[in-house]
């Protein structure tokens, strides 16, 4: 990554475009026709001097004006063969880099996202590969036409007048001198810009996505002063970069324009003392007008490769980023086993252990229910057992084996889980429940488990039942409506282990019975674990956890954490109606 990071060093962003397969013969036919377009321009001049030397009427023949017409056709039918052939290997490029970079993003773990925000990782999938598009499309075969156009109009002009040609070529280094800094220049601040893109479009995606959470805030105001502070940092780096182009664009053509007079006026002279012919005066003209245009596209490539390089630096740390690997490992036969926990302790990156040294064993078949004060890592935990991330110390088994010695696709398609407030997709209500199922489902596959999930009475009620569209993020259904699509779709999975975090703890008191309903019927059968709140949704667990502070304190069933664990007591007092036997406590 270091060397991506030097201005002049172009390895890694050409060995991300070989990366991506370009077709060679696409590529080297649009080179090789706009190199004839080139080869076609250089013979013109030549034409032009010998029509300008013996200009007469009797000379125009037309045999000569057939083959100048023919000439300036197939120029122009080889330039737009090799337009359209650069912008096809150049959108294959990005196409190919957006795959590599969406199915990167789609096997990256947790970890990462919890590190970097969503609007940068479209950036990557858009601004910077349009950047690389832009250059493949725009400029590249200007600047391998350019090349030959001007190694050609040089030999061209060394054989028609050395002296002049060697006077033109001083212009070369003084433009390189200006060229050279400018570009170091450039990259920085299209690096910068391209960062403060990044963070601008994460800035705004973020907004946009929670609207409602805005509006009820009455935080248009400052978001709006937050939006407006990225564009102005946008239009600071727009201004930078344009006031590179404002010295490079003057300066080039101040270059060539003085180039250009001398050339004139010190030809003229040749002209007229007769040691230079008029033809030869206006060939030279045309040649050294053939060297200026491909200098001004040089400048713009430059600047375009430098913007490239620095897209180029952000996609390459992208794909180096670790990924989940979804297939190493056993398949997962014997789901019917204990999960044991075992010593398991866990703490995010540059923090305190938010777990500690938790043991425990759910066993098959039945509920675990997981309950204590807020914060004190219940859904870690749940985290950990998704395999989200990975232990610092302990392990967690299933039967004798660890969960990691089995592959993550084999070990996630086990579970189902059910989360407080159940996400869904912007699409229709079938495809939601049917969400990352392999096998195609059939429509008494889809109505059983929305029976199932009490889902079915909701459906029922929509004009277009299954194919009703949902809105983004599910927001055109009510909370209760959602969980049981979430609910149904676990069904739909058949998972053999369950885990419900909190899934009715926001629902009114109608939605819950319906929702309660449709959980033990999903419980029925699997191994269960319940992150809770209301522990009257807990109460007949097989066995309950109470963890504080990373640390379980309390585990047995409810009556005895009632007799024996004062914290789990005061929460149950709290939330229970309960009344002092002579055996013990009760529940009213």
């Amino acid at each position: 990554m270091k060397k991506a990071q030097k201005s002049g060093d172009w390895r890694p962003f050409i060995d991300l475009i070989r990366q991506t397969n370009p077709s060679k013969p696409m590529l080297m036919g649009a080179i090789l026709m706009s190199i004839a377009t080139t080869i076609v321009g250089l013979f013109i001049p030549l034409f032009t001097k010998s029509l300008v030397d013996s200009f007469s009427l009797t000379s125009l023949n037309p045999g000569t004006i057939v083959v100048l017409v023919i000439a300036f056709i197939a120029q122009t039918i080889s330039g737009g063969i090799s337009i359209y052939l650069l912008n096809h290997v150049g959108q294959t490029v990005v196409a190919n880099l957006r795959d590599r970079l969406w199915k990167k993003f789609l096997v990256l773990p947790i970890p990462y996202y919890d590190h970097h925000r969503t609007g940068e990782m479209l950036s990557r999938m858009t601004n910077d590969t349009g950047v690389v598009k832009g250059l493949i499309t725009n400029h590249l075969t200007g600047f391998f036409t350019g090349i030959i156009s001007i190694i050609g109009s040089i030999t061209v002009l060394l054989i028609i007048d050395w002296k002049m040609t060697l006077i033109m070529l001083i212009a070369v280094p003084t433009t390189l001198l200006v060229l050279i800094p400018l570009g170091r220049q450039t990259f920085k601040i299209s690096r910068g810009l391209q960062n403060e893109t990044a963070h601008f479009t994460a800035m705004i995606t973020q907004v946009l996505s929670e609207i409602r959470l805005v509006k009820a805030s009455n935080a248009e105001s400052v978001e709006y002063k937050n939006g407006k502070q990225g564009i102005s940092n946008l239009f600071q780096f727009g201004l930078k970069e344009g006031k590179v182009q404002a010295v490079i664009s003057p300066i080039i053509s101040l270059i060539m324009m003085a180039l250009l007079v001398v050339i004139i006026g010190y030809g003229g002279m040749r002209v007229s003392s007769g040691s230079l012919s008029a033809g030869d005066l206006v060939a030279f003209i045309l040649y050294l007008i053939q060297i200026i245009l491909p200098m001004t596209q040089f400048t713009t490539f430059f600047t375009q490769l430098q913007k490239a390089k620095g897209a180029t630096e952000r996609i390459i740390k992208t794909l180096e980023q670790y990924e989940e690997d979804h297939t190493s490992g056993q398949k997962l036969q014997n789901i019917y086993q204990p999960i044991t926990v075992e010593r398991l302790t866990f703490g995010y990156e540059n923090g305190k252990p938010v777990l500690m040294d938790l043991n425990f064993i759910a066993e098959p078949g039945k509920v675990t229910a997981i309950v204590g004060p807020s914060g004190g890592g219940k859904t870690t935990l749940f985290s950990l057992l998704e395999r989200y991330y990975s232990p610092l110390e302990g392990t967690i088994r299933i039967g004798p084996d660890s969960i990691n010695d089995f592959s993550l696709k084999s070990w996630r398609s086990q579970i189902g889980y059910v989360s407080q407030d159940s996400p869904l997709i912007a699409g229709t209500i079938r495809e939601n429940i049917c969400y990352g199922m392999e096998k195609e489902i059939s429509d008494t596959e889809l109505q059983h488990a929305a029976k199932m999930a009490y889902a079915d009475h909701f459906i029922d009620e929509f004009l277009e039942r299954y194919e009703t569209e949902v809105g983004e993020r599910g927001i055109k259904l009510s909370g209760g409506q959602r969980q049981r699509i979430g609910i149904a779709r676990a069904l739909l999975r058949n998972p053999k282990i369950l885990m419900l975090d909190e899934a009715t703890s926001s629902l009114d008191s109608q939605s819950e019975i319906y929702v309660q309903k449709a959980l033990e019927n999903l419980m029925t059968g699997r191994t269960t674990l319940v992150i809770a709140h209301r522990l009257s949704t807990v109460v007949d667990a097989d066995q309950i956890l109470f963890i504080e502070k990373g640390r379980i304190t309390g585990k047995g069933t409810h009556r005895e954490l009632l007799h024996s664990h004062p914290m789990y007591r005061e929460f149950a007092t709290q939330q229970l109606r309960l009344h002092t036997t002579t055996d013990g406590i009760e529940i009213m």
